[in-house]
């Protein structure tokens, strides 16, 4: 009976199109001979899905995006037996959804009036009404909050009889207000053709600011004109949703057997800490919500034969990661990236070593990676990591042309480095060989992202094209079919996908494999066995320099 590698098979990570263009190249990719046997399972970022923003974090509905993908690839990388891991985003949903756009057309009448969270509804009775319209919490409620961006977490959303009603909006949100016409403006406003022709020019040409935006000479339309703008503008935007309406767990429910339907076998939980909220409390993994929702989502999760995968930014000093593997969850790996990076830079193991020691004695199933579509962590090493050293981390990261990204906009607030994994570590082969050998070596399932696994190196005209806040795409390069083929002709890629394949179809590398490890000064060394045999990885951090013997019984 071959072993169940769900948790400790290796894991592809990629966008719909970031390997050719469209999951249909993807697979092509999977089928040659180089892939062979390299993947177990395959994470798809949730561009595959009907999404709008934030590189598909916005998710509109959960049915496939048919510009790049479709049900017969989702067959063939079952007939490959690919099993597959989806995103679930658990506290938000495009502004495009159904259901918010059934409340911008229906208002209070609107069944969806309370899928998400009314701000003032949430906030009664806990402060005092402003002039904008929103309350504006006791200073005792803010001072416990954690904000992922500046000022209060309110899109104000305009309702069919012309209210402002404030929701709930942790993360992006845009207004916009459409060019005006004035054949609408003679049409609606009946106002005169050679006005409403100025009028419009005017609107147009200005930066859509309501509040300064005057008309000159037409100014005394301007109170009827701005009220017509307004009436008429739209969003971009992820809204929170109200985990206490029944029509929420409706949704949760459909969602997770729509992924069930799709083949996942498991589902990454993306910001599942922020859905759960209440007044006095920080509204980020609060306790005991957060721990009371993943409950319930286990349970429906179950039926469906499926395991999930919180994702969650911590430091290590609060102890999250033990948390969630307590109550049975596997765990991201959010501290092995910034390891891997120091052991190189102090020529030294001993905070890897101390990491990993920590995973096999308290048996944590993790999900480790090195990469990936953010960005390497760093907030997530406090408490694990002396502070000097991640500001070295951080200071030999940015020399080699990373980004740093601080928290919701503060300064001096790190959070993570945005750059491919090849160029953190200096573009060197021999680096990124053993970077990835300590990976597979380590325990839990290995994630590899396809830049990764190319050598790409940073993309700074990516950053430029996608122009401010876009960071991110230094580590988001799309591949051609060309380029790919280049790519697999380097030493570097065919050495990696050689022990993805070794690490994937290895007998040793299983589940209740014994893992040990030795450091001596700059030389590691890290053994798996089992009944099948032994696997060793002996390196030196100072000669950058390492071996792996597979010794089989």
């Amino acid at each position: 009976m071959k072993p169940d590698r769900t948790k400790t098979g290796t894991l592809l990570n990629a966008y719909v199109d970031s390997m050719g263009g469209q999951l249909a190249d993807i697979v092509q990719v999977l089928k040659k001979k180089e892939f062979e046997n390299a993947f177990e399972s395959f994470y798809i970022l949730p561009s595959i899905f009907n999404t709008d923003l934030d590189r598909g974090f916005s998710v509109i509905n959960y049915d496939l995006n048919e510009a790049y993908a479709s049900e017969n690839d989702i067959e063939e990388l079952k007939k490959m037996n690919i099993r597959l891991l989806m995103d679930f985003v658990l506290n938000h949903i495009s502004v495009l959804s159904e259901q918010f756009q059934d409340i911008l057309k229906n208002g209070d009448a609107s069944e969806y009036r309370d899928f998400f969270i009314d701000w003032n509804r949430f906030w009664e009775g806990c402060g005092e009404m402003s002039e904008a319209g929103y309350i504006q919490p006791d200073e005792k409620y803010l001072n416990k909050m954690f904000f992922r961006k500046p000022g209060l977490p309110i899109l104000m959303v305009r309702f069919p009889d012309g209210r402002d009603v404030p929701y709930w909006n942790t993360f992006y949100q845009e207004v916009n207000y459409p060019d005006l016409n004035a054949y609408d403006l003679v049409r609606d406003l009946h106002l005169q053709y050679a006005a409403a022709q100025e009028i419009a020019d005017l609107f147009n040409r200005s930066d859509r600011d309501l509040k300064t935006l005057h008309f000159g000479r037409w100014d005394k339309y301007r109170e009827q004109v701005l009220a017509y703008a307004d009436n008429r503008r739209t969003y971009l935007g992820q809204m929170d949703l109200n985990i206490k309406s029944d029509l929420v767990w409706d949704y949760y429910r459909d969602t997770l057997a729509k992924l069930a339907g799709y083949g996942a076998s498991i589902v990454r939980l993306d910001a599942f800490a922020y859905a759960p909220k209440e007044p006095g409390e920080r509204n980020f993994l609060n306790d005991p919500g957060t721990w009371d929702l993943l409950e319930k989502i286990h349970a429906i999760a179950e039926t469906h034969h499926l395991s999930l995968l919180p994702e969650i930014h911590a430091s290590y000093g609060e102890k999250i990661y033990e948390t969630l593997a307590r109550k049975g969850y596997m765990v991201y790996d959010f501290f092995l990236p910034g390891l891997v990076i120091d052991a190189f830079e102090r020529k030294n193991g001993s905070y890897l070593k101390k990491w990993m020691d920590e995973i096999t004695e308290k048996k944590i199933q993790t999900v480790n990676m090195l990469g990936c579509h953010d960005g390497i962590p760093l907030l997530d090493l406090q408490g694990l990591l002396p502070e000097e050293s991640i500001q070295n981390l951080i200071q030999t990261t940015v020399k080699r042309g990373g980004y740093v990204k601080d928290l919701h906009g503060a300064k001096n607030v790190y959070y993570q480095v945005n750059a491919t994994y090849y160029s953190a570590l200096g573009e060197s082969d021999q680096r990124m060989l053993m970077a990835r050998a300590l990976q597979l070596f380590m325990p839990g399932k290995p994630q590899v992202w396809y830049l990764d696994l190319f050598a790409g190196k940073n993309d700074y005209e990516g950053m430029r094209r996608a122009g401010a806040g876009g960071h991110k795409e230094i580590n988001r390069t799309n591949l051609t079919a060309e380029q790919i083929e280049e790519a697999l002709k380097k030493d570097v890629v065919q050495k990696q996908l050689e022990m993805l394949r070794l690490r994937n179809t290895c007998p040793v590398f299983t589940e209740d494999a014994k893992i040990t490890s030795e450091l001596n000064g700059p030389e590691m060394r890290i053994v798996w066995t089992n009944t099948c045999g032994k696997a060793e990885l002996q390196l030196d951090f100072e000669k950058e320099i390492f071996d792996i013997r597979i010794d089989l019984a």
